[in-house]
């Protein structure tokens, strides 16, 4: 096991995080620059009204990405195990 081996682990866990969360953190800010828009035009000032919606879009989010994220995962789970069977034995 050398650094190079360690910094390209690091940096491959760190762009599946990202990859993975991208698509809800975007969709999460999109709703909610829409809702904190829709309340500057409509005057309302209600904290539900800006939380029910990110969280009902967030899961429909989670259900349409929610396969491509396990197979995202599970690749990179699989790849990890192999690097540790090659270098534990």
């Amino acid at each position: 096991m050398n650094a190079d081996w360690v910094l390209y682990i690091g940096r491959h866990t760190l762009e599946t995080a990202f990859l993975l969360a991208a698509p809800i953190l975007i969709v999460c800010i999109v709703v909610g620059i829409l809702v904190a828009l829709f309340q500057a035009v409509t005057s309302l000032r209600d904290m539900t009204l800006s939380t029910v919606p990110k969280i009902f879009a967030v899961g429909i989010t989670a259900l349409v990405f929610g396969g491509w994220m396990l197979d995202v995962i599970l690749k990179f789970t699989n790849e990890i195990f192999s690097f540790i069977q090659q270098y534990g034995s």
